[in-house]
């Protein structure tokens, strides 16, 4: 089962604005029904304000009615507008222990998708476009241990991802005339462990 955002915060407002039994709250939230009791003794969450379920659309007030009637009744939570989960626009974090990879998957992208832009690129990883000239004109600081490696592989982005800027950029070479980029064969890293 889905929870609903917040699930403390939602527990506080169901506790104070109606009059569900603490296991309908506890199994709403995902919660242990101590725990809710905690909350209503004040034990536990005493400085979260209450989150209000009904107004952010995850749960009816109709709902709400029909399971204070029936103590038997479980809360169900309202289905999403939009399921499918979005990245927001702007820079990608990556994580300080991936960093060290990038300038890896820079130069395999690089090797193996010619056809991609600097801007895609950038996106793809999460990069500069200066680092992609290093790496690409052999400048980059540590040249000399930087080896190709699949970004998806290491985790830098995803297989979706990857796929659509190479279509992308063989859609862009085919508008404009340009043959594709013949490249040499390429066998994953996590298949080559026979």
């Amino acid at each position: 089962m889905t929870l609903p955002l917040m699930p403390k915060a939602t527990a506080v407002w169901l506790i104070e604005k109606t009059g569900l039994t603490f296991t309908q709250i506890a199994e709403f939230c995902g919660m242990h029904p101590l725990e809710v009791q905690a909350i209503a003794d004040g034990e536990v969450a005493a400085g979260i304000n209450g989150y209000d379920p009904v107004k952010n659309h995850q749960l009816a007030e109709a709902e709400i009615k029909r399971c204070e009637a029936d103590t038997t009744a479980r809360l169900k939570i309202m289905p999403t507008a939009s399921p499918v989960k979005r990245r927001a626009k702007g820079a990608r974090y990556t994580p300080v222990a991936k960093r060290n990879d990038r300038p890896d998957a820079i130069a395999f992208v690089l090797r193996q998708f010619p056809q991609l832009s600097e801007a895609q690129i950038v996106k793809l990883l999460g990069t500069t476009k200066d680092t992609i000239t290093k790496v690409r004109d052999r400048q980059h600081w540590n040249s000399a241990n930087i080896k190709p490696r699949d970004p998806v592989i290491l985790g830098l982005c995803t297989q979706t991802d990857l796929h659509a800027a190479v279509t992308a950029a063989n859609d862009r070479l085919a508008r404009e005339g340009h043959a594709l980029p013949v490249v040499e064969a390429y066998v994953p890293e996590s298949d080559s462990h026979d």
